[in-house]
């Protein structure tokens, strides 16, 4: 039995072709197409933040929705929706739209696949009240119409279409991405091939306006583009996510984007591999260093898309799924970035598997933890977090996400703190947030850092409120022949709008690409 779904006009689901009726719920029908179009697994509390208002029963409203596709999808042979206690993963269902119909063959092909697609995007799945999910939907709808004006410019430049056809399409194209310079010069084109040279004219002015407006650049011959860095969307899409059981059987969540030679980053404090490439705080950072590398990631034990049960968080775990996702990948040599206390995983990592780091990029990093050089003053002060943790993570206090936020990043815009604050919540639980901030103050990797070979990068803001400069200097002034750039910042955690951070990412990819 193959299952389709269509993604152009009214959403539909067929089964060998015919259609089959959905639930009468939009909500389970959004639920659906999140899942085909997002291809791959998702926590259950995921779900319920992007569906459900807290106010409702959302696990409950989730276990119905789910029982209503259960029967649609599923048939005696094939097990496609897969939902255990923790995630709710769709396998084995196309989604069909352009990007898949440009393949079908030759222009008659290609022009009945496009009138196929006429209608609206994702139509009858609009949720308006739950924003995070509608601007998900939006984001798609805008994905799906550039995939079909993709394929009316590929009909527009077959050479066996005829001009006046051809511009049609072009100008469908164009009406689907109108600040897209080739669209514009392709209307151009064919209306100086047809002989409509005052038309062509007009336009051209137009587009010089339209495009100066957006502070954008045209020409009608323009001149070829560079490439820019992967976008958002591009990098979710592309992006794979593999499970890898640890020793203790915790499964950790990882990922390999971009292309090009491997570059590896150790897990720090709440990462998310789906929601930070979104992020207005660092995923500028992540997708520069996905442009030319293929970027391994990781959710460490405990949050993101890793298991959240799990029977330890300790530094010596935190190590073993750094090298569990190692092994998993099948790399031999690579550089090796590490942020806060992934510094200490970095130098742990390095100091075991010399022959397999080339490189270590370390910013914000510590080799000591807070019960181990903190003086009374610190020491009461990161338990009195905990014990906030404690009684107000569990109850969505913004006020302590708020106060966290505030340490790691001072001087961050009101974007990035409102983001920070509401990622928290949905990067872990209150009684693992407390025991990575227990794991984190008892490392201790200084006897290690006279063991690492690979030539090492240390970067750190000076006036960090986490780390200390002088806890910097140690890193630096103990690993062989390690250098180090002070960064014009107080944030322990780099934001992409602070200048500090181009400085940092110019001087990290300059590094890691020396022989």
């Amino acid at each position: 039995m193959g299952l389709t779904l269509n993604l152009y006009g009214e959403f539909s689901l067929l089964r060998d072709g015919e259609p089959v009726p959905l639930p009468a719920s939009r909500k389970t029908r959004a639920l659906l197409a999140f899942l085909v179009l997002t291809a791959r697994p998702h926590r259950r509390e995921r779900l319920c933040d992007l569906f459900w208002d807290r106010t409702d029963d959302p696990r409950a409203a989730l276990r119905w929705s789910l029982s209503k596709l259960r029967p649609l999808i599923n048939d005696q042979t094939r097990e496609r929706l897969i939902a255990d206690r923790e995630r709710v993963s769709l396998a084995k269902v196309e989604a069909k739209g352009a990007a898949q119909l440009e393949e079908s063959g030759g222009v008659d092909e290609l022009i009945a696949a496009f009138d196929a697609i006429a209608g609206h995007p994702l139509d009858g799945l609009d949720l308006p009240d739950l924003a995070e999910y509608q601007a998900w939907l939006t984001s798609e709808r805008t994905a799906l119409e550039r995939d079909r004006a993709v394929l009316a410019a590929s009909i527009a430049d077959h050479p066996v279409v005829a001009p006046d056809r051809a511009l049609a399409f072009a100008k469908a194209a164009l009406d689907a991405n109108p600040y897209d310079r080739e669209s514009a010069s392709r209307v151009v084109r064919l209306l100086r091939r047809l002989g409509r040279d005052a038309d062509a004219d007009f336009r051209e002015e137009e587009f010089i306006s339209r495009f100066a407006d957006a502070g954008m650049d045209w020409q009608a011959a323009p001149v070829e583009q560079p490439s820019a860095a992967p976008d958002t969307r591009r990098l979710l899409l592309e992006q794979t996510i593999r499970f890898q059981r640890a020793s203790d059987g915790t499964v950790i969540a990882w990922a390999s984007a971009g292309s090009g030679p491997p570059l590896v980053k150790a897990a720090n404090w709440l990462t998310h591999l789906e929601f930070d490439w979104s992020s207005p705080v660092d995923g500028g950072q992540l997708r520069t260093f996905a442009e030319g590398h293929t970027l391994i990631r990781y959710d460490g034990r405990g949050n993101g898309l890793s298991d959240w049960d799990v029977p330890e968080i300790s530094f010596d775990r935190m190590v073993e799924d750094l090298e569990v996702v190692v092994e998993a990948a099948g790399l031999d040599r690579f550089p090796l970035i590490g942020f806060s206390q992934g510094a200490a995983v970095a130098i742990e990592y390095a100091a075991r598997h010399p022959e397999r780091v080339s490189h270590i990029v370390l910013q914000g990093g510590f080799a000591a933890g807070w019960r181990v050089t903190g003086d009374k003053e610190l020491i009461a002060e990161r338990e009195a977090i905990q014990t906030l943790i404690k009684t107000q993570w569990g109850v969505d206090n913004a006020g302590l996400r708020q106060l966290v936020t505030s340490t790691f990043m001072p001087t961050a815009t009101e974007e990035e703190t409102v983001w920070f604050n509401e990622f928290q919540r949905k990067a872990a639980s209150a009684e693992n947030a407390i025991r990575f901030v227990e794991a984190f103050g008892t490392l201790d990797v200084r006897p290690r850092l006279s063991a690492v070979r690979a030539p090492t990068l240390v970067a750190h803001s000076s006036s960090d409120g986490i780390a200390t400069m002088d806890e910097a200097r140690e890193l630096a002034s103990h690993i062989p022949n390690a250098r180090f750039l002070s960064l014009e910042s107080s944030n322990h955690s780099l934001t992409d709008s602070e200048p500090a951070t181009r400085e940092f990412l110019d001087a990290a990819l300059a590094f890691i690409s020396e022989d």
